[in-house]
């Protein structure tokens, strides 16, 4: 991803290993500040992923493979690693899909390095089949954050809108804040200065504003968990934004490599939902915006039922949520999805 220093512009990967340990942009600094968060072993890497340094589920399941190939090397048992990291995020499918990777290949770090290559060039191939609907001067609404920060790099709902921006294509993004833990503010609209796409941060519950005063021409979510019948997890607030799409006729497009994917499940209704801790809600930073005696609730996700999905787009093709057999049928025959 362009990331700018001062007077340069740089390429980074949102993670990566070099030189014996990994390293993250730590996207709890951003846009704060630009800093790289180093993991030595596995604990750090369960530590990074528990406590979002690294957040959006490709990465994660990156950052997993590579923390399973480093308890691997430092011979540790296993099972207790694979345990410690499986229940960092448990909604996010592609750390199980990493897990099973790097299971069938003996933890190998050659095999976690592949994993990485491979995710982030399935979401490069979501940003060249998805800029196909995005038109000159596209209003796009976002939501959460699904950029190459949440991948390695390019991304999954912002990878056509990158690839649209370097066809020449201007468009404008419209970037939830997202609740609580503002990642659209925070992140998404992080990643849109650095490529130069238009784009304004707008409160949560003004997208149906947008929307219903013919603002909005399409609407593109990454994905945690997608279930068997469409049903599919993202960010807290997700399925309000597919209801008001649906009632203002904004197509509405969920971006995801096969690795999210989990055809185990027959809807939504299984995929678990992590709750976070109330002081995300209550407090913004280190600053406590409730009073003292009120408490909160604070799911990360919620499950927006198929219907509302125009249409999924894979690394496979687009396909809407009656369809979702074919896709099963390509990623069958695809060594990787095994």
């Amino acid at each position: 991803m362009k990331v700018k220093m001062g007077d340069q512009t740089r390429n980074l990967f949102a993670v990566w290993y070099e030189d014996n340990v990994v390293r993250l942009i730590d996207q709890r600094k951003i846009p704060e500040a630009l800093e790289i968060y180093t993991a030595k072993d596995s604990d750090e890497i369960a530590f990074a992923i528990k406590d979002m340094v690294v957040r959006g589920a490709p990465a994660i399941g990156v950052t997993a493979a590579y923390g399973l190939a480093m308890a691997n090397l430092s011979g540790e048992d296993m099972e207790k690693a694979v345990d410690k990291i499986s229940k960092t995020r448990p909604t996010a499918f592609d750390l199980f899909k990493a897990i099973s990777y790097m299971k069938s290949n003996n933890f190998d770090l050659g095999a976690a390095l592949r994993y990485s290559k491979e995710i982030t060039g399935r979401c490069k191939k979501i940003g060249e089949i998805g800029n196909t609907i995005i038109k000159d001067r596209s209003r796009i609404l976002t939501h959460c954050k699904a950029g190459a920060l949440a991948v390695v790099d390019w991304g999954t709902a912002l990878a056509p809108m990158r690839i649209a921006n370097s066809a020449g294509k201007k468009i404008t993004v419209l970037v939830d804040e997202t609740r609580p833990r503002m990642q659209g503010a925070r992140l998404t609209a992080w990643e849109l200065e650095q490529e130069g796409i238009e784009h304004y941060i707008i409160a949560d519950n003004a997208a149906g504003y947008y929307m219903s005063h013919g603002e909005v021409d399409l609407a593109i979510v990454g994905a945690d968990r997608i279930a068997a019948n469409g049903d599919f997890a993202n960010k807290i607030g997700t399925y309000e934004k597919a209801v008001l799409a649906k009632e203002n006729n904004v197509p509405f497009y969920v971006a995801a490599p096969g690795s999210t994917f989990d055809f185990s499940l027959k809807s939504g209704e299984g995929i678990p939902i992590e709750e976070r801790h109330e002081d995300e809600v209550l407090k913004i930073g280190n600053i406590r915006v409730a009073n003292s005696g009120s408490r909160s609730k604070n799911p990360a996700f919620d499950v927006t039922p198929s219907k509302y999905v125009t249409a999924f787009i894979t690394e496979y093709g687009m396909f809407d949520p009656s369809s979702l057999k074919s896709l099963k049928s390509k990623m069958d025959a695809d060594l990787f999805m095994r």
